[in-house]
C-alpha cells in the first residue's frame, strides 16, 4: 500500500522517498530516496525487504508524537512538501528534538519486529531464543517477537548519520538508543490457555511487544523529566571531540533510558520561522483545565474566543432482541474555545 504521506529526510535520518510501495508491486529504488548517506544507501540495498517496515515505523513514531503533544504549545506539527518535515524546530538540541529522535527510533524497531513476527520478510521471523525456562503448567509456543532484531535494524539505519565527533551526534545517538531500549524493557509474556471446557491445564506463552501507545506514554514521561546537559570539548588523536555532561551535579545523572538535551526550547507562543514555531493562535483549548492544554497556558495569556458549534450525534439508542441497535439523530450544541 502506498504511504499516505511523503516521509523524506525525517529526523534521525530515517529518510524514505515518495516512490515507496509495498513489496510485490513496484519495487523500491533506494537511489531515488533523498537524503540518504552512503551507509543508509547500502543498508537499503542489502535489506530491501524490510524497508517497508522502516517506513511504517517512522510514520508510527510521527503519529504517536502528535498524539502525545496534542494539547501542548508545540504539537509535533509536520510540514507538507518539505524534506525536513518538522521544519527548523529540530535544528536545536531541545527536549522536542530529543523526543522525536527517541519515538521515531522506537517506531522503526517496533514496526520491524512486528513485521518479522507476521512473516512478511524472508530474512527474519520469530525469536527462537526463549528468555528463561517455562514455568510450571506452561510451555513455549506461538511466535515470540524478535525485538533484538528490530532494535538492530533501527540502530543500523537511524544511527548511520550520527558519526560526527560533536555534541549533537552524541545527543541524537543517546536519545535514539533510549527509544529502542524502551521497546526491550516493555516486552512481556502473553499466554493462551488450553484444555477441555475452557480449563487451563496447559498455557502456551510467547514474548510480545506492548501497544505502541505504552511506548509513547513512557517516552513522554521521559520528555518531561529530560536531563539538561552541557557540552565539553576534548583533544584526542583524531582531533577535537565533543561530549555531554550533566549540567547539575546535585541531580542524578541520566541513564541510558533517559532523554537528554542541551539547548532551551522556545516558548512556541508566537509564530517564528527561524525556530519553526507556528504559535498557538486559533488552537482549541480546554477552558476548564489548569494544565498546559488550558486556555490560560496554551494561549500564553492572550485570552481566548468562544463560539458555539452544532454537531449531529446518535442518541436515544435502543437494543432490539435479537440483535441490533436503532438510534435517533440528535443535534447538540457545544462551546468551542480557541486561542486569540
Amino acid at each position: 500500500v502506498l504511504l499516505q504521506r511523503v516521509i523524506s529526510a525525517v529526523p534521525v535520518s530515517l529518510a524514505l522517498g515518495q516512490q515507496y510501495t509495498s513489496l510485490g508491486s513496484q519495487p523500491l529504488l533506494c537511489g531515488s530516496i533523498p537524503g540518504l548517506v552512503p551507509k543508509q544507501l547500502r543498508f537499503c540495498r542489502n535489506y530491501i525487504e524490510i524497508m517497508p517496515s522502516v517506513a511504517e515505523g517512522v510514520k508510527l513514531g510521527i503519529q504517536e508524537c502528535q498524539h502525545q503533544f496534542r494539547g501542548r504549545r508545540w504539537n509535533c506539527t509536520t510540514i507538507d512538501d518539505s524534506l525536513a518535515i518538522f521544519g527548523p524546530v529540530l535544528d536545536k538540541a531541545t527536549r522536542e528534538s530529543a523526543f522525536v529522535h527517541a519515538i521515531a527510533s522506537a517506531g522503526v524497531a517496533f514496526a520491524v519486529t512486528r513485521s518479522c513476527a507476521e512473516g512478511t520478510s524472508t530474512i527474519c521471523g520469530c525469536d527462537s531464543h526463549h528468555k528463561g525456562p517455562p514455568g510450571e503448567g506452561w510451555k513455549w509456543g506461538g511466535c515470540s517477537e524478535d525485538a533484538d532484531f528490530g532494535v538492530l535494524v533501527s540502530r543500523e539505519f537511524a544511527d548511520a548519520r550520527e558519526n560526527r565527533p560533536d555534541a549533537r551526534s552524541a545527543m541524537n545517538k543517546h536519545n535514539n538508543e533510549a527509544g529502542r531500549t524502551t521497546i526491550l524493557d516493555h516486552m512481556h509474556l502473553k499466554c493462551k490457555c488450553h484444555g477441555l471446557s475452557g480449563s487451563c491445564e496447559v498455557k502456551t506463552c510467547w514474548w510480545a511487544q506492548p501497544d505502541f501507545r505504552a511506548i509513547g506514554d513512557f517516552l513522554k514521561d521521559k520528555y518531561d523529566s529530560a536531563s539538561e546537559m552541557v557540552v565539553e570539548k576534548h583533544r584526542e588523536s583524531r582531533g577535537w571531540v565533543e561530549t555531554l555532561r550533566a549540567k547539575y551535579s546535585l541531580f542524578k545523572p541520566p541513564t541510558e533510558r533517559d532523554l537528554v538535551y542541551y539547548e532551551n526550547s522556545p516558548n512556541f507562543c508566537e509564530p517564528n520561522p527561524e525556530t519553526g514555531s507556528f504559535g498557538t493562535r486559533d488552537r482549541t483549548c480546554n477552558v476548564t483545565s489548569h494544565g498546559i492544554d488550558g486556555c490560560d497556558l496554551l494561549c500564553c495569556g492572550r485570552g481566548h474566543n468562544t463560539r458555539t458549534e452544532k454537531r449531529k450525534e446518535k442518541c436515544h439508542c435502543i437494543f432490539h432482541w435479537c440483535c441490533y441497535v436503532s438510534c435517533q439523530e440528535c443535534v447538540r450544541v457545544y462551546d468551542v474555545h480557541t486561542c486569540k
